[in-house]
C-alpha cells in the first residue's frame, strides 16, 4: 500500500474511532441525564435517539467542512507557489537548499538534493519544505463524512441498549460501567492510530467520560 492510500485509510479510521467515542459519550450522558431526572424507560429512548440522531448530523457534517477546509487552504498554497515559482524560481530554490543546510546537509549535497528534488517536482518540493505537507495527499472529506454517519449511531447504540435492557435498579450504573469499558476501548484505539501513548489517552478518555456522566445525572436529578 502506497503512502497516499495508508494515509487515506487512516484518515478513514480517524474520523470512524472519533465518530463512535463521541456517539458513546453524548448519548450516555444524554441517557444518563434524562434517568436522573425520570425513571420512564420510553422517555429515556426517546432523548437518546433525538441525540444520536441530532449527533450523527452534526458529527458527519463537521468531518465534512473540516476535510474540505484543509482542502480550500492546500489549494490557496498551491496557487502561491506556482505563481512563487514562476516569478521567482530562484529564491524558492535557494529556501529549499537553505533549509537544508540548516538541517545539517553539507552545502554540496544540499545543492545537489535540491537541485535534482526542484528539477523532478519543484512545486511539491517547495510546498513541503515551507508548509510541511504534500499536495499529493489529499483526504477525502466525503469519506470522513460517512465514516463518522456510520460510527457515530453505532457508538450510540451502546448506552441506549444498557440502560433499557438491564433491571432498574441498575441500568444506570450498568450503563455507567459499559460506558467507561468502550471509551477505553475507543481511547486505546485512537492512540493505536496516532502513535500516542495508549494508556494515558484511554484514562483521559475515560476520565472524560466519567466527568460527563457524573456531571448529566446529577443535573438530571436536580428535576426529578
Amino acid at each position: 500500500m502506497d503512502k497516499q492510500s495508508l494515509m487515506q485509510r487512516n484518515n478513514l479510521i480517524r474520523a470512524a474511532v472519533m465518530g463512535a467515542n463521541d456517539g458513546i459519550l453524548s448519548v450516555s450522558g444524554i441517557v444518563l441525564g434524562v434517568a436522573g431526572a425520570t425513571s420512564h424507560t420510553g422517555t429515556i429512548l426517546l432523548a437518546g435517539f433525538a441525540g444520536m440522531l441530532a449527533g450523527t448530523v452534526s458529527m458527519a457534517m463537521g468531518e465534512y467542512v473540516s476535510v474540505s477546509s484543509q482542502h480550500d487552504a492546500q489549494e490557496k498554497v498551491r496557487r502561491v507557489q506556482t505563481e512563487a515559482l514562476a516569478t521567482n524560481y530562484d529564491d524558492e530554490f535557494s529556501y529549499v537548499e537553505d533549509k537544508y543546510v540548516s538541517d545539517g546537509i553539507s552545502p554540496h549535497l544540499a545543492q545537489q538534493a535540491t537541485e535534482e528534488m526542484m528539477t523532478k517536482d519543484a512545486l511539491t518540493t517547495t510546498v513541503r519544505e515551507r508548509y510541511g505537507f504534500s499536495l499529493d495527499h489529499e483526504l477525502s472529506a466525503g469519506g470522513a463524512a460517512l465514516a463518522s454517519l456510520i460510527s457515530f449511531p453505532i457508538g450510540s447504540i451502546l448506552p441506549m441498549v444498557a440502560i433499557s435492557l438491564m433491571p432498574r435498579d441498575m441500568r444506570e450504573v450498568a450503563t455507567f460501567i459499559a460506558v467507561i469499558v468502550a471509551l477505553a476501548i475507543t481511547g486505546y484505539a485512537a492512540a493505536s492510530l496516532n502513535g500516542a501513548n495508549k494508556k494515558r489517552v484511554a484514562l483521559r478518555n475515560v476520565v472524560a467520560g466519567i466527568f460527563t456522566m457524573i456531571v448529566t445525572y446529577a443535573i438530571g436529578s436536580l428535576f426529578r
